[in-house]
């Protein structure tokens, strides 16, 4: 009973027991009746509220926020409907999908009563066909789809859900506003090897990378080694820049190769260009000084380090 209805029958009976004990106790039977008639009669829908009025077993309408009155006896109310936004959490357990792996998928949808004539005359207990009807589709749909698609596509999925339970439960009044999958739970083992193939994707990401920085790097110093190949005072300087970066950190010990040392000589670094064939003074200088050790009774060296027979000194002389 609504707040109104109790007020106007309280009063009533009130005001019945009040006559009756003054001794007017016929206007006090026909208050006490007519508070009777006023709770009967007397009706409230809140805003949100529609009530199904049938007469004589007929649908009589369907009546909305406000108060309004029916006959009693001849109209009964056979259901309130809310027609707010209501929520429905269902789930399946050990559906398989099309690859046959066992999964638990958990969702929730939320539907609302567009029609609540339909709702109220159309099925029994449109709650519990929800439930049904939702718990349906998502077998239907777990059974048609990968894994991997189920895991991945969740907003693919969630349409899907929502198109087909709409279609089912569309001739009841019943408008499903969206479908949401909470969570998908697989099994451990599988969960497992999922894992390890994502590790051996990743560590085969990070080799490619590693490897394609490396040719990279390669390209370069083959760049550089062309450069310092024309200019030998540059690869002098940074020899020396090298040995300053190593060199200027304080209480450090450092073992440095005599190559690295020998390449800061420039008297050396100067033959060692010129048995290049790049400087004609210094392979002038190279020959002189080749021609008097011969004469001194030296053998002389090839390019390949052997010696040559004709400028071997000659035992019977």
């Amino acid at each position: 009973m609504n707040p109104i209805t109790s007020f106007l029958v309280f009063v009533l009976v009130a005001g019945a027991f009040a006559l009756g004990y003054t001794g007017h106790l016929f206007v006090g039977v026909v208050l006490l009746a007519v508070a009777a008639l006023v709770a009967a009669s007397l009706k409230m829908a809140n805003v949100w509220q529609k009530f199904v009025i049938l007469r004589m077993g007929k649908l009589q309408s369907v009546r909305g926020a406000g108060l309004f009155v029916i006959i009693p006896v001849l109209d009964s109310v056979v259901a309130v409907i809310d027609g707010r936004i209501q929520t429905t959490a269902f789930n399946a357990e050990q559906a398989l999908t099309k690859d046959t792996v066992p999964v638990n998928v958990d969702a929730i949808i939320f539907w609302h009563v567009q029609d609540a004539e339909k709702a109220a005359l159309a099925i029994t207990n449109y709650r519990e066909a929800i439930d049904r009807v939702a718990q349906t589709s998502l077998r239907e749909m777990i059974g048609s789809s990968m894994l991997a698609a189920l895991l991945s596509d969740r907003k693919e999925a969630d349409e899907q859900l929502k198109v087909e339970i709409g279609q089912k439960t569309a001739p009841w009044g019943i408008s499903v506003s969206s479908v949401e999958i909470r969570d998908v739970a697989i099994p451990e083992a599988l969960q497992n090897a999922m894992s390890r193939q994502a590790q051996a994707e990743r560590e085969k990401q990070a080799r490619v990378i590693l490897g394609s920085a490396e040719a990279a790097i390669a390209g370069k110093f083959v760049e550089a080694a062309a450069v310092y190949a024309g200019h030998p005072w540059a690869l002098q300087l940074r020899a020396m820049n090298i040995i300053y970066e190593t060199t200027k950190e304080r209480g450090a010990t450092i073992l440095m190769p005599s190559s690295m040392v020998d390449s800061l000589n420039p008297s050396a670094a100067t033959l060692a260009f010129a048995l290049a064939g790049n400087d004609p003074l210094a392979n002038n200088r190279a020959a002189v000084n080749a021609d008097a050790l011969v004469a001194k009774g030296v053998p002389a060296a090839v390019g390949n380090g052997a010696t040559e027979p004709d400028r071997l000194p000659n035992p019977a002389a």
